[in-house]
C-alpha cells in the first residue's frame, strides 16, 4: 500500500505526438515532442512510478494513430501504464488492457452507460479507473465537448458501488492552465465516494505538491502532473523529493 503521495507523469497524445491542451480544446494543442516513447523513457529514468497516457486522438473520435502509440509506449517501459481517451465500447478496454496497459479510465461509459461500466468493471476488476472531467461542477464527455447535467459528486456516488478502487478526478477549467488545482472539490469527491482519487489538472508549481502530499489520509493518495512538467516549472525528480 503506498504511504506518498503518488507522483505520475502525463503524456497526452495528439496525431502520434506528446502535445498538451489548455483546457481541453482541441484547437489550443501545443506540441512538445514527436517522440513520446523518448519522453515516456525519460519519466521512467528520472523515477516515474506509473505514466498516465492519453489518447486525444481517441477521445475526439478522430482516428486510431495515437491509440498505436501508446501501444508502443506500454510495450518500451517497465513501469505500469494507466490510459485513458476514446474507451467507448468493451472492445477497446479490452484490446487496451490486451496490450499491457495496467489500468484503463473509463469516462463516457461511465455517464452514459453505466450497465456497460459495470460489466467492465466485472471482467477486469481494480484495473477499471473512473475518470471524472468536471466543468463548474457538472461531468464533461466525449473529450470534454459535450457538458453534461449530472455533477461529479452524484457521479462519484454512482460509481462507488461498482466495485471500482479510484476515481481520477479532472477540473476542466483548469487542466493544462497551471493556475492549481481544485483541491475542496478534489477531496469532497474522495470523501462523497470513500474511493482513492488521483488529482488532475492546473499544477502548476511544487506547493501545489506539498499541499496534496497532506492531504493523503482525506484518500486523495496521487497526482497526475503534464503542463507544469514540459514547461519547466519543476523536474519530475524535485517533485519526487517532495
Amino acid at each position: 500500500m503506498a504511504t506518498k503521495l503518488v507522483i505520475i507523469p502525463a503524456i497526452d497524445l495528439r496525431f502520434g505526438k506528446c502535445v498538451r491542451l489548455a483546457q481541453g480544446r482541441k484547437d489550443s494543442a501545443t506540441i512538445y515532442d514527436n517522440d513520446p516513447i523518448g519522453v515516456a523513457r525519460a519519466f521512467e529514468d528520472d523515477g516515474a512510478e506509473m505514466l498516465h497516457v492519453v489518447d486525444l486522438d481517441g477521445a475526439f473520435g478522430e482516428g486510431r494513430l495515437s491509440r498505436d502509440t501508446a501501444k508502443r509506449i506500454i510495450g518500451s517501459v517497465s513501469v505500469p501504464v494507466q490510459f485513458g481517451g476514446g474507451m467507448r465500447k468493451i472492445e477497446d478496454v479490452e484490446e487496451l488492457i490486451a496490450s499491457g496497459a495496467s489500468r484503463v479510465v473509463i469516462g463516457t461509459l461511465a455517464a452514459d452507460s453505466p450497465e456497460t461500466l459495470e460489466r467492465l468493471v466485472e471482467q477486469f476488476g481494480r484495473r477499471i479507473v473512473v475518470g471524472i472531467d468536471a466543468r463548474d461542477g457538472l461531468v464533461a464527455t466525449r473529450g470534454w465537448e459535450r457538458q453534461g447535467q449530472i455533477e461529479a459528486v452524484e457521479l462519484a456516488r454512482r460509481v462507488a458501488g461498482m466495485g471500482l478502487e479510484r476515481i481520477i478526478y479532472t477540473d476542466v477549467a483548469r487542466d493544462g492552465m497551471l493556475i492549481g488545482l481544485n483541491v475542496e472539490q478534489t477531496c469532497r469527491i474522495a470523501r462523497e465516494s470513500g474511493l482513492k482519487v488521483t488529482a488532475s489538472g492546473g499544477v502548476s508549481s511544487l506547493d501545489d505538491i506539498k499541499q496534496l502530499g497532506t492531504l493523503f489520509e482525506s484518500g486523495v493518495d496521487s497526482v497526475i502532473v503534464g503542463k507544469a512538467l514540459y514547461e519547466g516549472r519543476f523536474t519530475l525528480k524535485e517533485a519526487l523529493s517532495v
